[in-house]
């Protein structure tokens, strides 16, 4: 074992099995348990011990109903929730630069002990990598009304528990080889909009260098539509929409009507945009700690200083059909319903037909959903940010033949195994398309390099957004690097005719 010191207390950890090389330490309290007195409150930090704290297992997850592959699931009663995990490569002594994970799952599910998130790959390419667990669902992102003489709970509290993570870094994260002074966080999905989030957060400044976010979701919540999805939750509970009402509620209450307001949503065509994807919670914008969206904080300069990296998939709700969550859109009738319902201009629909000639109206619809809601968003985030004067560079995953010349989807998460390098696991091959290949390998050396030198300079390998000597967009594919140029007719199937449409944003 491999004991190092925190603040509150020394832990162990083993050498990883799949690289002696590096060691891992898997459960580390950051944080109080937030439940008991501590409900819907900002995290505390975490009591001290006494002796060795032995980090073998994974620590619990947050309260959910997902089952997913190769990952532990919550039970109720489980309270010990805001835990991490480092892994760091073994001897260097040095002074590394650390990526700290914020795994995704529409804020609802999901956590740092999913195999595809295992950190002995990137530390091998010299990181120090940290995942964490965060509250989900209403225990992390719900609206708590105001309490009569007593103070507010904080809304965003899933972003609170993971600012909490990176204070933890800071302070503790030398012990591991870990430079303090070059923190880049990173996440995808929901984890990727949390990061575009925390860069427009005072409480979070000074706490990270570098960002990275992969397919960030085109979602924020407003303080009304919060307070509506709490009435909601609220009433499929049982309880009063108040502070006291909900506090009687268990976690387990209140996933469980939280899954029933999603599946309403689901089932009801008449329910505007929340029908074709019911991901009812996300960050909160326009409230204390949070008060603009990340489009809106990017525009005004918040976070100029940090280095951004963005990348989304070419394919992205393709999974969300394959896994059934996401409405079904097959007539043309539908798909009309569809761009009503997100205020798209009807032009836009037949831009996508001439770009997709014979494809069905299923297709279409994945393909404007999948840029409405990732491909879109991921560019207007990269490129406000440069205008703003921050650095930003682009990516897009491509990927759609696998390393053995199989068709595979480019689609949401696909992306993620190969920059950790978690090809080989069983319990993802969904995700990427089965066992890899050569080609396959070669590239999430590709991508696991250019996270790692990112971290550690700011460059990943290509320009950035606005270079004087010509922006570049890094594709990842099994092919070698391209870079298209404007005139590339790949490079206009990937943008889409996004740029005039002037579209809305949305909120959950």
């Amino acid at each position: 074992m491999s004991v190092f010191t925190t603040k509150a207390g020394a832990v162990a950890g083993r050498r990883a099995i799949r690289d002696p090389g590096v060691v891992v330490l898997r459960g580390i309290p950051y944080a109080a348990p937030p439940f008991g007195a501590e409900r819907f409150r900002a995290p505390l930090p975490a009591a001290p011990w006494d002796g060795v704290r032995d980090c073998a297992s994974f620590g619990a997850v947050a309260p959910q109903s997902a089952e997913l592959p190769g990952a532990p699931v919550w039970s109720p009663g489980d309270e010990d929730i805001l835990n991490l995990n480092v892994w760091t490569p073994a001897g260097d002594g040095g002074a590394l630069p650390v990526l700290v994970w914020i795994h995704g799952g529409a804020y609802v599910f999901g956590s740092s002990a999913q195999p595809d998130f295992d950190g002995t790959f990137l530390a091998g390419h010299g990181v120090v990598v940290v995942t964490l667990n965060y509250r989900l669902g209403f225990e992390g992102f719900g609206h708590v009304p105001a309490v009569d003489g007593e103070e507010a709970c904080p809304d965003n509290r899933g972003l609170l528990d993971q600012i909490a993570a990176l204070r933890w870094v800071r302070d503790n994260i030398a012990s591991f080889g870990g430079d303090p002074g070059r923190v880049t966080v990173a996440g995808q999905s929901s984890g990727a909009t949390s990061v575009a989030c925390l860069m427009a957060m005072d409480g979070a400044r000074g706490l990270f260098l570098r960002a990275i976010a992969h397919s960030a979701v085109n979602a924020c919540a407003t303080p009304e539509s919060a307070a509506r999805t709490t009435a909601e939750v609220a009433a499929a509970a049982d309880v009063p929409a108040t502070y006291a009402g909900l506090a009687s509620a268990t976690p387990q209450a209140l996933v469980e009507a939280s899954d029933r307001v999603a599946e309403g949503y689901r089932r009801d065509p008449g329910s505007g945009h929340r029908h074709y994807d019911p991901a009812i919670y996300g960050p909160v914008a326009g409230v204390a700690g949070l008060p603009a969206d990340p489009l809106t904080a990017r525009a005004a300069g918040a976070s100029r200083e940090v280095d951004l990296m963005v990348c989304h998939t070419v394919e992205e709700y393709w999974l969300l059909d394959a896994v059934g969550s996401c409405a079904q859109i097959t007539t043309e009738r539908q798909l009309a319903a569809f761009a009503s319902d997100h205020r798209l201009p009807p032009s836009l629909l037949d831009d996508y037909r001439a770009l997709m000639p014979g494809a069905p109206v299923n297709e279409i619809y994945l393909a404007v959903y999948g840029d409405l809601m990732f491909g879109e968003y991921s560019s207007r985030l990269a490129e406000s940010h440069a205008r703003a004067g921050g650095r930003a560079h682009l990516a897009r995953f491509v990927r759609r033949r696998d390393g053995q010349g199989k068709p595979v989807r480019a689609w949401h998460c696909a992306d993620i195994p190969f920059a950790f390098g978690t090809l080989e696991d069983e319990d993802i091959h969904f995700l990427v398309g089965g066992s890899p290949g050569a080609a396959d390998r070669e590239l999430a050396g590709r991508m696991a390099q250019a996270w790692a030198a990112f971290a550690a300079t700011g460059d990943p390998g290509w320009q950035h957004v606005g270079s004087v000597t010509g922006d570049a967009v890094r594709i990842w594919d099994t092919l070698p690097d391209t870079f298209p140029e404007s005139g590339d007719s790949r490079w206009d199937d990937f943008r889409g005719p996004w740029r005039t449409a002037g579209l809305p944003l949305l909120t959950p």
